[in-house]
């Protein structure tokens, strides 16, 4: 078995600084660092137990079942409030799934699909057995 000891997600956005302002101000995301210089610097976020970089450029968007971001946090009701009043673009409210997340959607610039989740204290991913 691999040890792996950190993880990162690549993307390559349409427009960098648009998408820089997106996860930083919108999201909320902190930076772990930035590399390069200008307009074209990468920027890796911190994004839970792992990473979020944003780098280079792509001509088109990515398809939108290629890659999709899962982000849990502590209440998705305050999620949904703070990120629809920054301006995000919300996909699907927060609702009870039948697997027992609260899952709510929302878009990055870019339309990758964003799984906001919260794991309610009486799920099962709460427990270890």
């Amino acid at each position: 078995m691999v040890h792996v000891l950190s993880s990162r997600v690549l993307l390559h956005p349409t427009d960098l600084e648009r998408s820089r302002a997106f996860y930083r101000d919108t999201l909320g995301l902190a930076v772990y660092r930035e590399f390069g210089t200008g307009p074209q610097r990468g920027t890796v976020f911190f994004l839970g137990g792992g990473f979020l970089e944003l780098s280079s450029h792509a001509e088109r968007p990515p398809e939108p079942t290629a890659t999709r971001l899962w982000l849990q946090v502590a209440d998705a009701a305050d999620a949904h409030r703070e990120l629809a009043a920054k301006g995000a673009t919300v996909l699907r409210e927060p609702r009870r799934e039948p697997w027992g997340l609260i899952e709510m959607w929302v878009a990055d610039p870019d339309g990758l699909p964003i799984c906001v989740v919260e794991v309610p204290d009486d799920h099962p991913l709460r427990f270890r057995e």
